[in-house]
Formats: C-alpha cells, sequence, structure tokens
C-alpha cells in the first residue's frame, strides 16, 4: 500500500510539472541590426502599425523626430524642430504627436506639421488611445498628465496624479492604468470625467515601476520595476498582485502582444525579459533575449509580432573623484558621450 502510495504521488507531481511546462516555442534573437546613425539624444520609440512607420525622436541640438518605414526600416522622412521623448498617432484622424514642449501635431501621411500646442509640466512619456481619440502625454512635475483630442489637438484637460508617471495604458473602455515611478503605485484614472479614482500598490515586490503592459481581454497588468527588478502581475480590476518574476537591471519599458501571450520588457543591461501569459493566474519567464546595453525602450510590431528596440554606443563616463558626478536616474548610472554614428535600430523575432 505504502508503495503504492508513493508511486500515485509521483505519478501525480510529474503530471503537474508537465502541465506548468510551456508549449514548444522557438527562441527570440536578434534578427536584424540597422546602423541608423545621427546626433541626438533618444528615449521612447513607436510602432504605428496601421501606418507601417517608425517614429524615433531625437534630442538636443538638430532635434526632431525620425520616420523610418517599418516594414523595410528604410528612412522615410523627419519632422523637424521637434524636441520630444515619444510619438503616437491616432490612426482615424491621421494625426501624429510627440511628447515634446510645447506638443508638435503632424499630418502622418505626408508628416507636415499642423500645429504646435502649449502644455506646461515637462512632457516625458505618450499614450495614444484610438476608443477616445485623446492624446495623453506623461510629467513627472505637474500637471503629471495633459490630454489633447487627436482629431483637431485641442486640449480636453489635465489629470492630477500626485505622483511621476512613467507609462501608460488603456483598457479601450475609458479606463487607463499609469505606473508611478515615485510611489510604487498603479494609477486608475476614469478618462471620462479626467480624474484618477485610485491606486494599486505593489506591496515591496516591485519598486520604481518604469514599463506597464496590458492583456486587456484577461485583465492582467504587467508592472515592469528597476527596485527589486521584477515584473509582477496584477489583476486590472482588484489590484490583486497574481505574480512577480526576476528580469534584468535597469527596464524602461514593456509591451503585451496578445496573439502570443507574451509580455516583453526591455532593460538598459542589454537583455529583453519575456514573460509567457500560461493563464490569467499562471506567468513564467520564458527567455532572456541578449539585445545591446541601452536598449531600454521598446514598441511591438503587431502586424510581424517583432519587438523593435533603440541603442547606441557610448564613450567612458564622467572619471572617478573625490567628489563623484551625481547620478542619473533610478538605475540608469551617468554615461559618457555616444559614439558618432552609433545609434540603432534593432529587430528582435524568431
Amino acid at each position: 500500500m505504502r508503495l503504492l502510495a508513493i508511486c500515485a504521488l509521483t505519478m501525480g507531481m510529474t503530471a503537474s510539472a508537465a502541465f506548468a511546462q510551456p508549449p514548444s516555442v522557438s527562441p527570440y534573437k536578434v534578427v536584424k541590426t540597422v546602423k541608423a546613425g545621427g546626433d541626438g539624444g533618444f528615449d521612447y520609440v513607436y510602432a504605428d502599425v496601421a501606418g507601417r512607420r517608425l517614429y524615433i525622436p531625437r534630442s538636443g541640438p538638430g532635434a526632431r523626430v525620425t520616420v523610418f518605414n517599418l516594414d523595410t526600416l528604410e528612412p522615410a522622412g523627419e519632422i523637424a524642430n521637434v524636441n520630444g521623448r515619444g510619438a503616437a498617432v491616432d490612426a482615424r484622424s491621421g494625426h501624429g504627436f510627440a511628447s515634446s514642449k510645447p506638443v508638435a501635431m503632424w499630418d502622418a501621411k505626408t508628416l507636415a506639421a499642423v500645429k504646435t500646442i502649449d502644455v506646461q509640466g515637462n512632457p516625458d512619456g505618450i499614450l495614444g488611445d484610438p476608443a477616445g481619440q485623446r492624446i495623453y502625454i506623461l510629467s513627472h512635475s505637474a500637471p503629471n498628465v495633459t490630454v489633447i483630442n487627436a482629431v483637431d489637438g485641442s486640449l480636453a484637460g489635465v489629470i492630477d496624479l500626485g505622483g511621476a508617471p512613467e507609462q501608460a495604458v488603456t483598457d479601450g473602455k475609458g479606463r487607463l492604468y499609469i505606473d508611478l515611478e515615485d510611489k510604487d503605485q498603479v494609477a486608475v484614472v476614469d478618462a471620462k470625467s479626467m480624474t484618477m479614482t485610485g491606486t494599486y500598490s505593489l506591496d515591496g515586490k516591485c519598486g520604481g515601476p518604469a514599463g506597464l503592459a496590458f492583456d486587456v481581454k484577461n485583465h492582467v497588468l504587467f508592472v515592469a520595476c528597476r527596485n527589486p527588478a521584477t515584473m509582477t502581475m496584477l489583476n486590472s480590476d482588484t489590484g490583486q498582485i497574481l505574480a512577480s518574476l526576476p528580469i534584468g537591471a535597469g527596464v524602461d519599458g514593456a509591451v503585451f502582444n496578445p496573439a502570443t501571450m507574451e509580455a516583453f520588457s526591455s532593460q538598459g543591461d542589454g537583455t529583453l525579459t519575456v514573460v509567457k501569459e500560461l493563464s490569467p493566474t499562471s506567468f513564467m519567464v520564458e527567455q532572456t533575449v541578449q539585445t545591446q546595453a541601452g536598449a531600454k525602450t521598446l514598441t511591438l510590431d503587431a502586424k510581424t509580432n517583432r519587438i523593435l528596440l533603440t541603442a547606441a554606443e557610448f564613450g567612458p563616463g564622467p572619471a572617478a573623484t573625490a567628489q563623484p558626478a551625481p547620478a542619473g536616474p533610478v538605475g540608469r548610472p551617468r554615461r559618457g558621450p555616444m559614439l558618432p554614428n552609433s545609434f540603432s535600430i534593432l529587430v528582435v523575432g524568431k
């Protein structure tokens, strides 16, 4: 009887372990690297999937938004004199926007400037909500969110979050979620009333949230944090923490692909973490892809299921002295100057 019990227990454990394994997949890898070159800093990268264009704002002298063909990565033009951090396109109106000050608005087909929109704060992140045809400009300083009507570029209002927003997502039904880097929280926002209705605490499992992705269908938020370096999954309806998994260091972006049921987080240490959603309550780190140091933001081409990142090579940082140079943002040490013509676009796929 004891032997039978042990055999039965062993068989049960084996079946459970087999059930927990993910389906067999081909590993992701960097399938293409394009040396785009050009001077200027860079932050967010944005794929206009419908328009088949890739937008990359470049800051500093000669600031502009560079535009590439999303299929070939050949240059497709630029929007000049825009010192922005991110970009978004509203497909229905055909208008593009940059998180700049003032906010730049352009015709997404011709890339011709339409207007500039005066805003307060310090524009950083950006979100386009197709359902509401609104553009949300995020700022660490007040006002934390400036809301713009995508059709005509008029100001719809501002939203106070009481914290520093990094990335935002929408459920397409009037609710936004925005991670607050300095509060270790995710803010819940009612888009219609333009008010924050609550916050979800990360309870110490996920500090300095910088990336946010969303499985809308299954109501799962993927919060990517710097300290500790984890991706924590929350139920978007209740804020309940579902799981927490390790990721690389220096995360600055996340995205979810509903076609593959995978969340991706990009890290400044040159890694891309792939988290598989096995079920709405079960997750695992499927793969850690080696990319390039500094490739900390990403975007998804939902047509090809490929991830695009940007990176460059940098010289040595400030020399050590008796009075060290001040550190950069959390998780990102101060670096030296960008090496000429080293700016690159990386494509990750299978």
